[in-house]
Formats: structure tokens, C-alpha cells, sequence
């Protein structure tokens, strides 16, 4: 049993930045990938990047590519999304995954989900 907590959304102007963290809890936790999707008002909920166990592997989709890096502290049991140079397409519930496989993550076949995060960037 996994359990995920977002924070550290919150209101960006475009242009800003904000850093996102993911708390995983529970003693099965190790060796889970992990990933960011996000979902805006209306929209199906999307793919933004990816994380092995290791951090040998990441995976950006293609509109937050050099803008957002994904990083993870084992350590704390944390995964992070660093946000730069944010837009207002940008605006959405961040949700954390995890899962035991980095592909699974990526196909959106997480295990794990944690209850979102708003983010909202302004013009």
C-alpha cells in the first residue's frame, strides 16, 4: 500500500516558477517509479513526466520539455516537479503516480494516485 501527498502548487505568473513535491508513504514504496500528469478544466488528464527508481530513467512530454524537470529524493521518500518559465496552458490539477514498472507510469497505467495539486498561472 502506497500513499501519495502533492503540495506546493499555488498561483504563477507566466513567465515564474514553482516547484512541486510528491510524499510517498508506506513500507512497500521502494523500487516504485514515479510520475506527474495533469488534468485542466474540460480536458483529459495528461502525461507531464516520469522517473525511475533509480532517476536512471526520465520522461518529459513533449510541451514541458527544457521548461520542468522531474527529481526524486529516495531518501525522503519525495519526487519533485521543478516548473520554469510557467504558461497559462500550464494551468491544471497536478496529480503524483506511482507505480512498480517506469513504462507503466508513462502509459498512464499508474497504480497510485494522489488527490491533486492546483496550479494556475496567469497572463
Amino acid at each position: 500500500q502506497v500513499q501519495l501527498v502533492e503540495s506546493g502548487g499555488g498561483l504563477a505568473q507566466a513567465g515564474g516558477s514553482l516547484r512541486l513535491s510528491c510524499a510517498a508513504s508506506g513500507r512497500s514504496f521502494s523500487g516504485y517509479a514515479m510520475g506527474w500528469f495533469r488534468q485542466a478544466p474540460g480536458k483529459e488528464r495528461d502525461f507531464v513526466a516520469a522517473i525511475s527508481w533509480s532517476s536512471i530513467s526520465t520522461a518529459y512530454a513533449d510541451s514541458v520539455r527544457g521548461r520542468f524537470t522531474i527529481s526524486r529524493d529516495n531518501a525522503k521518500n519525495t519526487m519533485y516537479l521543478q516548473m520554469n518559465s510557467l504558461k497559462p496552458e500550464d494551468t491544471a490539477v497536478y496529480y503524483c503516480a506511482a507505480d512498480g514498472n517506469f513504462q507503466a507510469i508513462i502509459a498512464g497505467h499508474s497504480h497510485y494516485w494522489g488527490q491533486g495539486t492546483q496550479v494556475t498561472v496567469s497572463s
